[in-house]
């Protein structure tokens, strides 16, 4: 007898990880295990409102690899369907899953009263959908049974069943979950890589490797290619900060709240102490990164050595004498009398919202100041349109000139790319068959040529709702 995986998300595509592990199979039937619950985004995101595929209520126990809402993101509305089990994970990733779940109810609120609003006027209310789910459907998350993992401590699920977390190095608290089990008599393992960390971050330590897997589920996103070189792209950061700096600008940083955001600060504060950040003011302008970066404090165990030689140095990861956090609306508008010698971190990442929109108002126009772009700008987003040139753009009714340097800085990403994926891979004693999720069609092909060719192994691409035999 075989045990079947589908994935009802994450496959084919890089947002709504979810993947079911059926173990109810004989008589000494084991948990139907769901790995991530997350949300899907872009031009994907119209499938939130349906099905999952599965009944909410026969899942017994969900995994979850890591906080990002595209791992994270539908849990609400798993537990609103039926789902009252256990939660299994890291205990600063379900700290980083309430400050991003709360967050995205919230927005989905408020953008709810907004069409709602206009919808009343044009007599047509009735087409508006409810939200995907509301403050109070996160908080039934926080109310289940939730066990915390430590990493590399297996957890046993039944006599047949146990589980263990291993560092991931993508973001705090993200995880590679290792499934091991029995069935007739056959001893299995499963993996899920979950996302898979850069080496090089700035934060985060190297993914650990595993020693066995009959089955790999592992991410694809830069299965494709390899990433700018960290030292390349951190060169060319300090030299536009410093230019900016020298030159009486300001420089914007549009950052994700969750990793980027902490990842730039060590980068100022490694700059401070090396003298050669010129005086000036830092300034996270985002609630949400704040309290991302006051858990990654809180977990400073689980960052690399140099952070938590920063941590040591002065009781602290991030924090340095030129920092400054703005807590409140008030805080954030206060930045608007600086002239000068500001550096400006604001969400959101891809200028789709946020604080960044308003210093975009005031200081975009100005060509001593300087936009810093150090995440991937979708398409169609107003970050894209920034890096792609634009002369000016519209914001809060406003045409806005675009006077300001715009910079695109890559190699800061959070994902493992091909060459590391592999390395990662070649590190298994015991490694039969792959399968991969969490990436582009195209992109999959690429890397499974790749795996074939550098790894001899047999690789799948799996599909949307595709029962997987194991």
């Amino acid at each position: 007898m075989m045990t079947p995986i589908q994935s009802f998300g994450g496959a084919e595509t890089v947002t709504g990880s979810c993947h079911l592990f059926q173990l109810r199979k004989g008589p000494n039937r084991g948990p139907n295990i769901l790995v991530d619950c997350g949300l899907f985004q872009g031009r994907m995101q119209k499938h939130n409102y349906d099905a999952f595929g599965f009944d909410p209520k026969e899942v017994d126990i969900v995994l979850l690899t890591h906080a990002h809402l595209d791992h994270v993101g539908r849990l609400p509305k798993l537990v609103k369907e039926g789902f009252d089990g256990r939660i299994i994970t890291l205990r600063s990733t379900m700290d980083l899953a309430e400050v991003v779940l709360l967050d995205s109810a919230k927005i989905a609120e408020e953008d709810y009263a907004t069409d709602l609003k206009k919808a009343q006027r044009r007599g047509e209310e009735d087409q508006v959908k409810e939200p995907l789910y509301t403050l109070d459907d996160v908080h039934a998350v926080f109310d289940l049974n939730i066990q915390y993992a430590e990493y590399n401590k297996p957890i046993r699920l039944t006599p047949d069943v146990q589980v263990t977390f291993r560092n991931a190095g993508h973001i705090l608290g993200s995880a590679t979950i290792q499934i091991d089990f029995r069935e007739n008599e056959e001893e299995k393992t499963v993996v899920f890589s979950g996302d898979l960390g850069n080496r090089k971050d700035l934060v985060m330590p190297s993914p650990q490797p595993v020693a066995k897997a009959d089955a790999l589920y592992i991410e694809s996103t830069y299965g494709d290619r390899n990433h700018r070189s960290l030292e390349a792209s951190m060169d060319e950061f300090r030299e536009v900060i410093t230019h900016t700096l020298l030159n009486q600008g300001n420089v914007m940083i549009p950052s994700f709240a969750i990793e980027r955001t902490q990842e730039i600060l060590v980068l100022l504060k490694q700059m401070y102490y090396d003298n050669t950040l010129p005086p000036c003011k830092v300034y996270v302008d985002s609630p949400m990164a704040i309290r991302a970066t006051n858990i990654y404090n809180q977990y400073a165990e689980d960052l690399n050595p140099s952070a938590q030689a920063m941590l040591q140095r002065d009781g602290s990861v991030f924090d340095f004498p030129y920092l400054h956090y703005s807590h409140k609306a008030s805080d954030s508008m206060r930045i608007n009398d600086e002239d000068s010698g500001c550096i400006i971190i604001a969400g959101s990442g891809m200028c789709s919202g946020g604080r960044i929109l308003h210093h975009f108002k005031h200081r975009l126009w100005n060509q001593r100041n300087c936009v810093v772009f150090v995440g991937y700008q979708a398409e169609g987003t107003l970050g894209r349109k920034l890096v792609d040139g634009a002369d000016e753009i519209h914001i809060y009714r406003e045409q806005i000139k675009v006077r300001a340097q715009v910079c695109m800085i890559n190699g800061f990403s959070a994902h493992a790319d091909q060459e590391e994926m592999l390395n990662w891979m070649s590190q298994f004693d015991h490694l039969e068959k792959v399968f991969l999720i969490h990436g582009e069609r195209d992109k999959q092909e690429i890397f499974k040529q790749s795996i074939e060719q550098r790894l001899h192994k047999t690789v799948h691409i799996v599909e949307h709702g595709e029962e997987v035999w194991v």
